[in-house]
């Protein structure tokens, strides 16, 4: 379902990559049901819903990237 977490559960990557691997899931769900359903307003839902997952799952990649990078001034 998710990419291996070996993290303890009091650190914040532990749920983010386990969020980010269910919202990936549910992305590629709602984009494949784009092309299931007539409806044009549905397929524009589940479009909708697919980029906003994506880009959820995309802030959650960032969070997690933070501590590999700490980027300018970061320790």
């Amino acid at each position: 379902m998710t990419e291996p977490n070996d993290r303890p559960e009091d650190d914040p990557r532990h749920h983010t990559t386990r969020l980010r691997g269910l919202l990936e899931q549910l992305a590629e769900h709602a984009r494949a049901d784009v092309d299931k359903v007539a409806d044009p307003r549905a397929q524009g839902l589940f479009a909708t819903t697919a980029e906003v997952c994506r880009g959820l799952a995309t802030a959650m990649r960032h969070y997690e990237d933070r501590d590999r990078d700490p980027g300018p001034g970061g320790s």
